[in-house]
């Protein structure tokens, strides 16, 4: 085997944990998001009654031990796990020797310990709804940037990208959908799930931010349709399309899922479906994005 073959094979198998890392960090921030959930849902959010320790005396739970403080606890260690997975993703882009793998894992894996410290103020300041809703929102972003370095390993940045009417169109969808994902979580703040008894809500009329979360929602339906036809009309690679339409069909998920529970008063179980709606709305809209500046042909 010459020297060419054995560089492009260790080439290859880089880039194939280079994909498994960043697929694992899709992953773990997407649990992040729905443990996270739950911790609010069951009113844990001060199951852990201060940070970074989690109680005066110690790391762990112990003495009056609960099930609050073992799932508030639970959530912490997963933070570790994402440190661990950012830690091999950075190593990983590291070795490849690409500027632009290295610097996307290097802000995923600077934004967990970020995220962990957020983490750490939302308790320490009694679940302040306005600095969790901050903290959901950074996982949604460390979700966008995870997608992006799949993209990048699988298909470096090219030299010219998609320009003209179709790619604002993917802005403006883009846009919308983090429009939706920002007022959702000012709807929370203002909901009755606040993570503990006690904790104070943002003071917003839940009924009147609703009304423009779904609104927001009807408007990035309309753009996602529009964009799909769109993507059809100029006949774009069939990958545009089928991004596209995944796109399409998380939302309607997500916005039927919105509908039920908000007409039965936000069951549990539901909301934390939404959760999760909201942190595949965030990779799949990116996803659509990046497939439409960047179209492929078959």
């Amino acid at each position: 085997m010459g020297v060419t073959s054995r560089v492009w094979q260790r080439v290859r198998r880089l880039d194939e944990w280079l994909v498994g890392w960043a697929w694992a960090s899709i992953v773990g921030n997407c649990l992040l998001v729905v443990t996270g959930g739950v911790v609010r849902l069951t009113d844990s959010g001060l199951g852990c009654p201060t940070w970074p320790r989690c109680t005066d005396e110690s790391f762990t739970p112990h003495g009056a031990y609960d099930v609050h403080s073992a799932i508030e606890f639970g959530n912490r260690l997963l933070t570790w796990v994402l440190v661990a997975i950012a830690v091999a993703t950075f190593v990983a882009a590291w070795q490849s020797r690409r500027r632009d793998l290295r610097t996307l894992a290097l802000v995923i894996a600077l934004g967990i310990p970020a995220q962990a410290v957020i983490g750490g103020i939302t308790v320490l300041t009694d679940l302040n709804p306005w600095i969790v809703s901050l903290h959901l929102l950074c996982s949604l972003a460390i979700i966008n940037v995870a997608v992006l370095l799949l993209q990048r390993v699988r298909r470096p940045a090219p030299e010219a990208s998609l320009r003209g009417p179709l790619l604002w169109h993917a802005w403006g969808t883009f846009g919308a959908a983090w429009a939706v994902l920002y007022v959702g979580t000012v709807v929370t703040g203002a909901g009755p799930h606040a993570g503990d008894a006690g904790s104070a809500r943002n003071g917003l009329d839940p009924l009147q931010w609703s009304q423009v979360h779904a609104d927001l929602v009807f408007l990035l339906l309309g753009l996602t349709i529009g964009l799909l036809l769109a993507a059809l009309a100029t006949r774009q690679p069939r990958r545009t399309v089928v991004a596209v339409a995944v796109l399409l069909g998380v939302e309607l998920a997500q916005g039927l899922i919105g509908f039920v529970q908000y007409f039965t008063d936000l069951p549990i179980v539901l909301v934390g479906f939404h959760m999760l709606g909201a942190a595949a709305t965030a990779a799949t809209v990116t996803w659509a994005l990046l497939q439409v500046r960047e179209p492929v042909r078959d």
